[in-house]
């Protein structure tokens, strides 16, 4: 247990390494190898409530938090189930991902494909970076409710440029926190090279994106095939219809024939 212990504790923040100040990246090994990858911007948009002008009044404040880089964390993995827990601020702020690797029956057979399957947010009101003056100030938990996010299949890391927005319900009176996803690359198993992500799985607004960039190219370079062709036919038509001798159609012009 104690060996086990210590290889869950294994973990580095590797941010450094990112050109983009908003986007982490975070590593856990066990036994000298890497389990579990994660790399992505992310930033919570949080409801909370404060005392109106006239103090008897609530309204609702938007506090939007950044995952902060440098980052504390730690991870465990499994041959099925594995962990990320990341905390900034002094553990004001902790964000916890689970995931499961699961089979599933598809038209090709069965198929084994990982999956994000928990989100839980912890924050703090009575932290004064982002909240400001908070109507009874403390700690709140954010939850994902029956997730199913990222499902990509066994033995691939999953790819999300694009921007992904899931909802949380919060500990505090049910309200909504958004949590919204960019520049996302995860693998939480099978990971075969150290600190190298497998083969990507797009997700479906990246593949979107990207056949909507080569559609445009595809398409003038069949125009201009269309066009080349098109050419080529005529001048070859032309070319043979100009050596065909010509008929004369006025009788008087067959006097000189022959």
């Amino acid at each position: 247990a104690a060996a086990r212990l210590a290889a869950e504790q294994e973990v580095e923040n590797l941010s450094g390494l990112s050109p983009n100040p908003e986007k982490d990246i975070f590593v856990v090994r066990e036994n000298r190898t890497t389990c579990l990858m994660a790399e992505f911007a992310a930033k919570f948009i949080v409801p909370y409530d404060v005392w109106a002008s006239n103090y008897v009044d609530l309204i609702t404040e938007q506090a939007d938090i950044p995952l902060s880089r440098g980052a504390e964390m730690k991870g465990k993995c499994g041959t099925n189930e594995s962990e990320l827990e990341i905390s900034w601020l002094e553990q004001a702020y902790t964000l916890k991902l689970l995931f499961l690797k699961e089979g599933h029956n598809t038209s090709r057979g069965q198929e084994t494909f990982w999956r994000l399957s928990r989100i839980q947010f912890t924050y703090d009101t009575a932290e004064r970076t982002y909240f400001k003056d908070a109507v009874s100030p403390g700690k709140h938990t954010a939850s994902s409710h029956r997730l199913s996010a990222l499902v990509t299949p066994a033995g691939k890391s999953y790819e999300c440029q694009a921007q992904q927005t899931i909802s949380l319900i919060s500990s505090d009176h049910q309200k909504s926190v958004q949590l919204l996803l960019s520049e996302v690359r995860i693998q939480p198993f099978d990971i075969t090279a150290d600190f190298v992500f497998s083969e990507e799985h797009k997700c479906p607004v990246d593949q979107r994106e990207q056949l909507e960039e080569t559609l445009p190219l595809i398409l003038g370079l069949i125009l201009g095939l269309v066009i080349v062709i098109t050419l080529c036919i005529y001048h070859i038509h032309h070319k043979l219809t100009a050596n065909q001798a010509r008929i004369p159609r006025d009788r008087s012009q067959y006097k000189h024939m022959g």
